[in-house]
C-alpha cells in the first residue's frame, strides 16, 4: 500500500538537512518548526479491506519517536471505533535532528558559528548560505579564518602564497581551498583591493594581489635560418610570457599544436616556428602583439574539444587558420578513430562554415557516438603533404 511509512517521514526531514535548511535556521534564528510533514494514510475502503495491515501501520507510526502523530476517529460496522493517524508533525529542531541522528554534526556547526561571530562576523551570513559546505570544512575552518584575517591586514600583499606567514598554513593549503577562500574574501575585503577582471581558482593570485608563477610558453623555430640560438637544430625553448612577447622572431608563420611529440617532430618549414599549445587558455599569447601580424595555424584533435580550443584561440587572434581538422583527414584515418570521453556541446561562434559543419556532426553524433581522431594518429606522410600544400599557398 502507498501509505506514508516511518522511512518516508525520516526522508522528508533528511531533505531539510541536505538542503541546509536545518543548519541555516541555527544561524538566522528563523525556526522551521512546528512543521507538518507530507502524509498519506489509508482510505476508508483500504482500512476495511486491509485492516490487519493497517493496524500494524498504525502501531509503527505511533511508536515513532520525535514525531507528534495526530489521530482521527474511524468507525467501521465490523471493527468498531479506531483511532487512525491523520497528520504527523515535527515540533522542534531538536526533534528533527534526533530523528535523523544529526546531533553531533549540529554541535560542530554551532562551534563554527561561535568562532566565526568572534573572529569574522561578516562571514556569518555565508554559513547560512553554505551550511553543509561549512560543516565539511569544520576541521579547516579556523585556518581559513586566519587566512581571511591575514589578507585584511595585508591587502594585495605582492608575495607568493608560500610567503604567507601563518602557523600551520602553507601554499598547498591555500591552493586547495581557493574556491571557498574566494567566496569569503569577496565578503570581507574592500572592492578596492580586489581585481574584478580575475575570477575563478586559476586567477586567485591575481584577484587578491599575490605574486603568481609566470606563465611559460614553449616553442621551436623550425627554419634553421631563423634560429634564435646558434648550434643545435631542435632548439626547444621555454620563456615566460613577458619574455616571449619581447622576442619578435623573424618568422612569418606560427604553428600551434597540442601534442608534444608532434611539437618535437614537427618538420622544418621555411620562415616558421611552432608553439606547444596549452589546451584551453591562450591569454598568455595575447601579450605577444607581434602574433597579430603573423600567419597563425592551429592543429588540434578532431573532436568537439579540439574545435572549442580553436574557437577560443580565435577569440584572441581572429585570423587563425585550422590545420588537418577537416572531414577528409577524419575519414582518411577512420581505422584509428577513438572516443571522446565527454563532449562539449556549446555553440562555437568563431568557427568557419566548414569547421562548424564538422563540429555539429561530431557534437550531434551524426557520424559515430563521441567520435574523436587524435592528432598524433594522423600519418606523418599526410602531415608533410598538407604542410607542403599549405606553404605553396603562402
Amino acid at each position: 500500500m502507498n501509505w506514508t511509512r516511518p522511512v518516508n517521514l525520516r526522508a522528508q526531514v533528511q531533505k531539510l538537512w541536505d538542503r541546509g535548511e536545518l543548519l541555516a535556521s541555527l544561524v538566522t534564528g528563523e525556526s522551521l518548526f512546528p512543521k507538518r510533514l507530507l502524509f498519506k494514510g489509508p482510505t476508508s475502503g483500504e482500512m476495511a479491506d486491509h485492516f490487519e495491515e493497517a493496524r500494524t501501520w498504525i502501531s509503527e507510526l505511533r511508536a515513532m519517536p520525535h514525531c507528534r502523530v495526530e489521530m482521527r476517529e474511524f468507525k467501521h460496522r465490523v471493527f468498531g471505533e479506531n483511532a487512525v493517524p491523520h497528520e504527523v508533525w515535527i515540533d522542534t529542531v531538536e526533534d528533527a535532528l534526533a530523528l535523523i541522528s544529526k546531533q553531533r554534526d549540529v554541535t560542530r556547526f554551532t562551534a563554527l558559528i561561535d568562532v566565526t561571530r568572534k573572529r569574522q562576523p561578516q562571514v556569518v551570513g555565508w554559513l547560512a548560505k553554505r551550511p553543509i559546505r561549512a560543516l565539511e570544512l569544520s576541521n579547516e575552518w579556523s585556518l581559513l579564518l586566519e587566512i581571511v584575517g591575514w589578507l585584511q591586514k595585508h591587502p594585495r600583499p605582492g608575495v607568493y602564497l608560500r610567503q604567507v606567514d601563518l602557523p600551520s598554513v602553507h601554499s598547498k593549503f591555500i591552493e586547495a581551498h581557493r574556491a571557498v577562500l574566494e567566496e569569503l574574501l569577496d565578503i570581507v575585503l574592500s572592492p578596492a583591493v580586489i581585481d574584478p577582471t580575475a575570477s575563478g581558482t586559476r586567477q586567485f593570485a591575481k584577484r587578491y594581489g599575490f605574486c603568481d608563477k609566470p606563465e611559460r610558453i614553449r616553442f621551436r623555430v623550425i627554419d634553421p635560418k631563423r634560429a634564435l640560438l646558434p648550434g643545435a637544430l631542435i632548439q626547444d625553448i621555454t620563456l615566460d610570457a613577458e619574455s616571449f612577447a619581447s622576442i619578435e622572431p623573424k618568422v612569418s608563420r606560427v604553428f600551434i599544436t597540442e601534442n608534444e611529440i608532434n611539437f618535437l617532430a614537427f618538420p622544418q618549414v621555411k620562415d616558421s616556428m611552432v608553439i606547444f599549445g596549452a589546451g584551453y587558455g591562450f591569454e598568455m599569447l595575447s601579450k605577444a602583439e607581434w602574433l597579430s601580424h603573423r600567419r597563425i595555424v592551429y592543429w588540434g584533435d578532431i573532436d568537439t574539444h579540439g574545435f572549442a580550443i580553436l574557437d577560443q584561440l580565435r577569440s584572441q587572434f581572429e585570423h587563425v587558420e585550422s590545420f588537418l581538422m577537416d572531414r577528409n583527414t577524419l575519414f582518411a584515418f577512420e581505422t584509428l578513430w577513438g572516443e571522446e570521453e565527454k563532449q562539449t556541446l556549446r555553440d562555437l561562434a568563431m568557427l568557419h562554415p566548414e569547421e562548424r559543419a564538422l563540429y555539429d556532426d561530431l557534437r550531434d553524433n551524426r557520424i559515430r557516438r563521441n567520435l574523436r581522431l587524435e592528432q598524433e594518429r594522423i600519418g606523418f606522410g599526410w602531415v608533410e603533404s598538407a604542410l607542403s600544400a599549405l606553404t605553396r599557398t603562402s
